[in-house]
C-alpha cells in the first residue's frame, strides 16, 4: 500500500498489487474505494464514512484526478 496523497484527514492509497480499473482507496475514519479510470471519479463503495466524509473524499479524488491517475500508472504501468 502506497499512500499518494493526504488531504482533509484522509489517506490515499494505492495498494501495489491491486487490480484495474485504475481506482484510489480513501482511509479516515473509515474508507471508500473510487474509480479513477473515467473521465469522472466514481465511487464504488464506503464503509464506516459519514456522507459529509464521503463528498469530502469526493471532492478531493475529483480535484487531484490527474494526479492521482498518474500515480497509479506509476505503480502498476
Amino acid at each position: 500500500m502506497v499512500t499518494v496523497h493526504r488531504a482533509a484527514g484522509f489517506r490515499f492509497v494505492i495498494y501495489v498489487d491491486d487490480h484495474a480499473p485504475a481506482h484510489i482507496h480513501a482511509v479516515g475514519s473509515g474508507e471508500a474505494k473510487i474509480d479513477i479510470s473515467g473521465d469522472k471519479p466514481r465511487l464504488v463503495w464506503a464503509h464506516g464514512l459519514t456522507r459529509a466524509d464521503v463528498r469530502r473524499a469526493m471532492t478531493i479524488v475529483v480535484e487531484q484526478q490527474a494526479m492521482l491517475l498518474s500515480r497509479w500508472r506509476d505503480i502498476h504501468g
